[in-house]
């Protein structure tokens, strides 16, 4: 691509990004255009003559900040010989590509923190940016593009020596989830696999993907909250419950002594009022104090000393 055209195809996509990053939700239309702008801008970030197996950081406007898009260009033999390893992806030997071509370009992609504005997966949350990648051959034909031409064409893939890993190292997944790997597809659907490797995932073709994880709904969350909650209570409410009935005991303990202890007093004082005013003699009988009269009784006195 001459610098001209470079330079035309870099001022109008960039008047198009402008209201392409307003939009909230991402629709099929979107998306590809997206995988197309990226092209743009790869192939308009090589120098006049590009070195083989070189990776090229590409420039993108300010409406793009924290996306990384990147670039590498393969001969075709090369690349059925040897595979890349690249970015994050990890292609392998004998990958056949269509339609033929002697060189081709990957171009990767790294959305980083606005992964989310552009893909989304009900009741999942992305766990690792979105990583991508895309081939494209050079030929004499060209695509349409927007409003202008680029003679670059995308190429389709078949594995014969393995499949394509991707890699994500920067991330650190939450204990006890079950991490899934998902694959973006341009039409809004999505596929999703068991994550079999740590922090990588196995891949069949070229497009967008990333690792996700369970959203729990709220409405499940209540009743496990309420439970631990009606746990603790309880726990508490058993802890409270014992303090007091042991404290009732000591309190009713206390009473207790205290009520014997005046009634003992008080008994004590009665029978030593008891002793003091008494007439009649007290012997000890067993434990107790008892009245004892004397052996010796009244003589009787005559009233009148007159005998008939």
């Amino acid at each position: 691509m001459g610098f001209g055209a470079s330079f035309v195809a870099c001022c109008v996509t960039l008047c198009w990004l402008c209201s392409l990053k307003g939009i909230q939700s991402t629709d099929n239309s979107t998306l590809r255009s997206l995988d197309d702008i990226f092209q743009v801008y790869a192939q308009s970030s090589l120098p006049r003559r590009p070195r083989t197996g070189v990776l090229y950081n590409a420039s993108l406007p300010s409406n793009f900040t924290g996306i990384e898009v990147s670039i590498v260009r393969l001969r075709r033999g090369s690349f059925w010989a040897k595979g890349a390893n690249y970015s994050s992806f990890r292609l392998p030997p004998k990958i056949f590509t269509e339609p033929y071509s002697t060189r081709l370009d990957i171009v990767y992609s790294d959305l980083g923190n606005e992964s989310s504005h552009y893909y989304s997966v009900p009741n999942y949350t992305l766990v690792a940016p979105v990583v991508g990648f895309n081939i494209y051959g050079s030929r004499n034909s060209t695509g349409q593009i927007g409003n202008f031409t680029t003679p670059v064409t995308k190429l389709n893939l078949t594995l014969v020596g393995g499949p394509i890993l991707v890699q994500f190292p920067k991330i650190s997944l939450p204990q006890n989830e079950k991490p899934k790997c998902v694959r973006f597809y341009l039409d809004g659907t999505v596929e999703m696999t068991n994550m079999t490797l740590q922090n990588m995932c196995i891949v069949q073709d070229q497009g967008h993907f990333s690792i996700v994880i369970r959203t729990s709904p709220p409405i499940q969350q209540a009743p496990k909250e309420n439970k631990e909650r009606v746990k603790g209570l309880w726990k508490w409410w058993a802890m409270g419950f014992g303090i007091g009935v042991f404290g009732l005991l000591l309190l009713g303990f206390i009473i207790f002594i205290i009520i014997r202890i005046f009634r003992m007093r008080k008994i004590g004082k009665m029978e030593k009022e008891s002793q003091r005013n008494e007439d009649l003699d007290t012997t000890n009988v067993g434990h107790s104090r008892m009245p004892s009269a004397s052996l010796i009784r009244t003589q009787p006195n005559i009233e009148n000393d007159y005998f008939p």
